[in-house]
């Protein structure tokens, strides 16, 4: 079991952190790492801090990962900072390993937050046996053009603001992966919305539970090996949550991956599957197919899998607590998060 951080209350202070690319630091993006802020001042009534590296740009974080990872030790180290968020992903936080102290994280448990690449920052506090989130990034989500999304702002109350069951998560009645240049220019500029279709049943019949775990899986792909890769012991029983990125991979790497993740023992050990929406729904039959290929070819072709879900490299996107008790229902296609995030 991952121990569970204390939930967040109306003037608790929260840190931002560049544990992956340091663009919030960079000068043409500024104004859109401090409208993030703003968003977690005035929406959810938060006082927030950046860590000292955090903002020294995407040149300096790049060529000195021991500053980024000296950031988020000393945000779990600091007593009076109850939650982190991530300023957004990359493609090198794998880099940090080295510098990270696993005691320092276990001993300080606390709301930690981002995706993509932040997905390894995630397995820094799996390994060190604490529950963190895969969820919404400051540039990103919190940054949104005009306003933020309805759905990620009632993702971060239900999951991080109350200690209630966090419950059924219903699909996004819209969803965008436009790309707007992050220009001053266009802050006023509302994104493309498209109608979502809701999530697809690809396979499997009933109801299962099991204990999250996943991540990017382009970036799962630096940990496999690792000393930061979960034990045998938290794949069994599990439900894995898998989504790709804005690289929109091959569908043929999809395969690979699977492959490799039923070599392992993986998904045999898994109860269930849910994958989230891919950018821009690119290779959206291509991924489908892959995916149905892998399950067949390894006899699991009654695995309980839902596709198409708001999480990831989608906007608006719901919140996963590592580690939490979650259900898959095929029978009504639904999925729903069985306790709370926090306590």
């Amino acid at each position: 079991m991952l121990i569970k951080p204390k939930k967040l209350e109306t003037g608790d202070l929260v840190a931002t952190v560049s544990p992956s690319w340091g663009g919030a630091g960079d000068p043409e993006l500024r104004w859109r790492y401090e409208q993030g802020v703003r968003r977690l001042e005035e929406v959810f009534g938060l006082r927030v801090v950046p860590m000292p590296n955090s903002l020294k740009g995407s040149e300096y974080l790049y060529h000195n990962p021991q500053a980024r990872a000296e950031d988020l030790m000393n945000a779990f180290k600091d007593k009076s900072i109850k939650a982190i968020f991530a300023n957004i992903g990359g493609e090198d936080s794998i880099r940090l390993l080295p510098y990270i102290d696993f005691n320092v994280i276990k001993e300080n448990p606390k709301i930690f937050v981002g995706y993509s690449d932040v997905t390894i920052s995630h397995l820094f506090c799996h390994r060190a046996g604490i529950s963190s989130f895969y969820g919404p990034a400051i540039l990103v989500d919190f940054a949104e053009n005009v306003e933020m999304d309805p759905y990620t702002v009632e993702m971060v109350k239900r999951t991080f603001f109350s200690n209630e069951v966090i419950g059924e998560i219903p699909s996004a009645k819209e969803w965008t992966s436009e790309f707007l240049e992050w220009d001053e220019v266009n802050k006023n500029r509302r994104r493309k919305m498209k109608q979502n279709s809701g999530c697809e049943i690809l396979q499997g019949s009933g109801v299962v539970k099991g204990r999250l775990v996943g991540g990017c899986m382009e970036v799962l792909e630096f940990a496999k090996g690792t000393d930061i890769w979960p034990a045998q012991k938290y794949w069994e029983d599990s439900i894995l949550f898998f989504e790709t990125s804005e690289e929109k991979p091959d569908p043929g790497l999809i395969k690979y991956w699977l492959r490799n993740y039923a070599a392992q023992g993986i998904l045999q050990r898994a109860n269930g599957i849910i994958f989230g929406k891919p950018l821009e729904e690119m290779y959206y039959e291509e991924y489908k197919a892959e995916i149905q290929r892998v399950m067949m070819e390894y006899d699991l072709v009654d695995l309980p899998i839902l596709y198409n879900m708001n999480f990831g490299h989608t906007e608006p996107k719901f919140i996963l607590p590592y580690g939490a008790m979650a259900e898959i229902n095929c029978d009504k296609g639904t999925f729903a998060i069985l306790e709370s995030g926090v306590q």
